[in-house]
C-alpha cells in the first residue's frame, strides 16, 4: 500500500517502507551533498538507513553546492 508524503511542496506517493537512504536513491541524490529535512527536523545522516517515511510527512531535501 503506498504512502503520500510532501517533498519539497509537491504530493509524492511512495512505498510503504521508504528510507529517506531509499528516497535519496530515487532521484539519485548522494547523502553527503543533502541535508533532509523531515517534519520541520533535520534528518541525522547516520540513521537515514533507518528512518522510514510516514503517511503524511513533509520532507525537504536541500542540496548543498559549493563554489568559489
Amino acid at each position: 500500500m503506498p504512502i503520500t508524503i510532501r517533498l519539497n511542496g509537491e504530493n509524492r506517493s511512495l512505498d510503504k517502507h521508504t528510507s529517506v537512504l531509499d528516497l535519496l536513491a530515487l532521484f539519485e541524490l548522494a547523502p553527503q551533498r543533502v541535508i533532509v529535512e523531515r517534519n520541520r527536523k533535520i534528518v541525522d545522516m547516520d540513521s537515514i538507513s533507518q528512518v522510514t517515511l510516514e503517511d503524511g510527512d513533509d520532507v525537504e531535501i536541500i542540496r548543498l553546492v559549493s563554489g568559489g
